[in-house]
């Protein structure tokens, strides 16, 4: 049982922790003051170490470095006793399994350095053997150029072993490159170590530069991790080493392993500098669940496509604002735009597309292009339409043109030179002209159904949502039953509904699957802690609205875990309780 590791926040597969020492250390971060190492039993038998809350003990271990073969393993596997205080023991690749620890430690780690694949592989494959609310402790790997990707991968701590041996060696390390110290001139940092002069900065100082550079970049990362955007900072440092940016692609390549740590928002916004960014699993997730989930119910309008804007979200936009005057609610409004895809007028505050900013260039790169032609392929597949109305510039016109072979739908494109010209304006309203107009009530109707569908699952917007009335106004609008009872209220910042115990009663009544939690035997009030989970759904994700219940009470709340971190985790908040009633 996990007793002096508990995860606070998480940004993916990155974890902001508390190593639950008497002082207590939070990760990710260097842990050299803190560990206390039993030994190796490789030169013969050690007694057990006492320990206690003051250091994070390593029990006693046989390290197996990479590429041992698996008899000698399987002779020399360690029986690791249960202890009553903190503890790490130390496995490989091969070997990691539950032991109870509250840390386990890689010992075949320095084996992968400079190998993405092969890094990727022996993290994953730890992840994947031991409890989710364990500290996973890469040591001898760390410097500042690859922590921060080592932590987004899920490695919460480090030692200044190898930064610092490589300044006693006359390396001197940065985020983005190294120097061999007779090569520098001048002394490219202000940390205390590097306050001498160049002729006084020896090897001894250039390895507490080192050290304080480490030590900076994990500071950056836990930061980054707190404000949800550690993301936005790899796509970036990822680059600054070759093997660094193959780690990060395969990671990008994992996206069962990475969807299932990532919120399913947040409040930090989303930048989208590189090709990358498609990877991210909120575009990734947000494209499927569009092309999955999402129905058109705007029957028998055309479908009026339009590029997105600088402005979130799009309808508050001079730009935006103009075309629906011209279109004035005869036709469903749908953006276009990199590196979300396709955006329904009815989900344009749901994360990310409220969230994210882009760089503009004015051409689109080969994979966005292919990526929004897929996502607006699938989509149109999906979905009926009279017809389609293409109010795009020119750059977005070879998307269009690319999925009219594979969609039975005749397409019109309206503009001349730019989308909000006079003429181009005109064009739209003329291509509208003796199309019946849509209601606003049919709108928010629409609205609240497509948002179902989006976060519930198919179907969820007429099966939980069948017969309801809308009050309040977009995009804060109240889901009350026919009798006036509420049963949720949009959440502006996010696009997501928010239940009440009648509508949580009515998704779990549905045909729709409900995000479960079962809980012992009490009645919780204003979250539940990890302890108190019997089981969860697996595919619950942090900020899911779940089903609370147990013998004794039935409530609704939001994912704090996602569900098998729920089921594993003997601390933390499993999920936050907005409404509970007692059984």
């Amino acid at each position: 049982m996990t007793e002096y590791f508990e995860v606070h926040e998480r940004d993916g597969a990155a974890r902001r922790a508390e190593l639950r020492l008497s002082e207590p250390v939070t990760t990710p971060a260097l842990v050299d003051d803190v560990v206390a190492d039993a030994g190796s039993l490789w030169p013969g038998e050690r007694e057990l170490p006492e320990g206690d809350e003051s250091t994070l003990t390593i029990l006693p271990h046989r390290g197996l470095p990479a590429g041992t073969a698996d008899e000698v393993q399987d002779s020399f596997k360690v029986d690791y006793p249960e202890v009553e205080f903190p503890n790490a023991v130390v496995v490989s690749t091969d070997t990691a399994e539950d032991y109870g620890a509250d840390v386990y430690v890689l010992s075949d780690a320095q084996g992968s350095v400079g190998h993405g694949k092969g890094m990727k592989d022996a993290i994953l494959t730890v992840k994947d053997a031991v409890p989710d609310d364990t500290g996973l402790y890469l040591s001898g790997v760390a410097t500042p150029r690859n922590v921060a990707v080592l932590a987004y991968a899920g490695v919460d701590l480090f030692d200044e072993t190898k930064a610092r041996a490589k300044g006693l060696q006359g390396e001197y390390l940065t985020t983005d490159d190294r120097y061999f110290l007779e090569d520098l001139d001048e002394l490219p940092c202000s940390c205390p170590a590097c306050q001498v002069t160049r002729e006084e900065f020896d090897r001894a100082a250039c390895a507490e530069h080192n050290v304080n550079a480490l030590a900076a970049e994990l500071s950056r990362v836990r930061r980054r991790i707190r404000d949800g955007r550690l993301r936005d900072y790899i796509e970036g440092q990822a680059r600054q080493d070759q093997w660094l940016t193959a780690l990060f692609r395969e990671l990008d390549q994992q996206y069962g392993y990475l969807e299932k740590r990532t919120p399913l928002y947040r409040e930090a916004d989303l930048d989208a500098t590189t090709e990358d960014t498609l990877k991210r699993v909120e575009i990734q997730r947000f494209a499927d669940r569009i092309t999955a989930r999402y129905t058109n119910r705007f029957d028998g309008h055309p479908l009026v496509l339009v590029p997105c804007s600088a402005r979130k979200p799009y309808s508050e936009s001079q730009s935006h604002r103009q075309y629906m005057e011209a279109v004035n609610f005869r036709g469903h409004m749908v953006s276009m735009t990199s590196p979300i895809g396709v955006v329904p007028q009815e989900l344009e505050t749901t994360y990310p597309a409220q969230h994210y900013d882009s760089v503009v260039t004015g051409s689109w790169t080969a994979g966005e292009l292919e990526f929004v032609t897929e996502v607006l392929r699938r989509y149109l597949q999906r979905n009926d339409y009279p017809r389609v109305i293409a109010h795009l510039p020119e750059d977005y016109r070879p998307i269009v043109e690319a999925v009219e072979d594979d969609v039975d739908v005749d397409i019109e494109y309206t503009v001349e030179d730019h989308p909000t010209t006079s003429a181009s304006l005109s064009n739209l309203r003329d291509a509208l002209s003796g199309e019946l107009k849509y209601s606003k009530r049919e709108r928010e109707h629409n609205t609240v159904r497509a948002i179902a569908d989006y976060q519930f699952g198919d179907g969820a917007g007429d099966s939980v949502f069948g017969d309801f009335q809308t009050t309040s106004r977009y995009p804060k609008i109240q889901v009350r039953d026919p009798d006036g009872t509420q049963l949720a209220t949009q959440v502006p910042n996010y696009g997501t509904l928010s239940l009440t115990l009648e509508g949580a009663k009515r998704w779990d009544d549905s045909d729709v699957p409900t995000k479960r939690v079962e809980i012992d035997g009490f009645v919780p009030h204003g979250s539940v802690l990890a302890p108190g989970v019997i089981d969860a759904d697996e595919d619950i994700r942090v900020g899911d609205e779940v089903v609370i219940e147990g013998p004794r009470a039935f409530g609704i709340g939001r994912a704090q875990m996602h569900g098998e971190a729920m089921v594993e985790s003997t601390r933390g908040e499993a999920s936050s309780v907005r409404h509970v009633e007692e059984k």
